[in-house]
């Protein structure tokens, strides 16, 4: 059946919860992208047919075969974009630098290849030396230090209004040295505690380094 591949790839999308990123499914895609090319192929021999010989019986099958192709670049182009906006919240969730459980789930056009409008086109469509997260990240750094005057402005932090500047962290896994506001540094070694400023501590939290302890 025409597009079921194609339509696959949608319903992964829609199953997976939001906020989470499902490993790049570059076989389902290389499917679809093999069957485009297929109806395009029987598409050109039937209309050269058509025009030399008359053929005008033809004719419905070209346009169901035309509409298949459409379906296909539709559900192609939500499939990836859909996945490239799920890695841009990533940014704002997690920070600069994501889990490496993340990357793995990552294409290598999505984490390794400078993204194009030939990023649409499949898995093995182009080659780049910049990764779309890290043209993203610096874009985002870029417009954040055009705030606030000299120091810039994070606006990742704070995502909610927070009920305290400052909160107890437990580590959880060795860090090392961790500079905050004031110049000083803490070592953060697994299982120790801190009392240290909400800002400074959110990406850590959220990169999975350190724990809220809640009273």
């Amino acid at each position: 059946m025409f597009c079921e591949k194609a339509m696959e790839l949608v319903r992964e999308l829609h199953r997976a919860a939001e906020g989470r990123l499902p490993a790049f499914n570059e076989d389902g895609l290389r499917q679809v992208l093999e069957e485009m090319k297929a109806l395009y192929e029987q598409n050109q021999s039937d209309v050269n047919e058509a025009k030399s010989s008359g053929r005008g019986d033809l004719i419905p099958t070209i346009k169901f075969r035309h509409c298949s192709l459409l379906r296909n670049q539709r559900c192609t182009v939500a499939y990836l974009y859909d996945r490239l906006l799920r890695i841009r919240a990533l940014r704002w969730e997690y920070g600069s630098v994501l889990p490496s459980a993340l990357r793995f789930h990552m294409s290598a056009e999505e984490y390794n290849s400078e993204c194009q409008d030939s990023a649409f086109l499949g898995p093995e469509s182009h080659s780049g030396k910049m990764d779309w997260f890290n043209r993203y990240k610096k874009s985002l750094a870029t417009y954040m230090r055009s705030l606030g005057g000299d120091e810039g402005l994070d606006i990742t932090q704070d995502m909610k209004p927070p009920k305290s500047l400052y909160i107890e962290v437990r580590c959880l896994k060795d860090y090392g040295e961790f500079e905050v506001e004031d110049g000083t540094s803490v070592l953060l070694k697994k299982n120790s505690q801190h009392f240290l400023p909400r800002w400074k501590c959110e990406q850590l939290i959220r990169q999975g380094i350190l724990e809220h302890v809640l009273s």
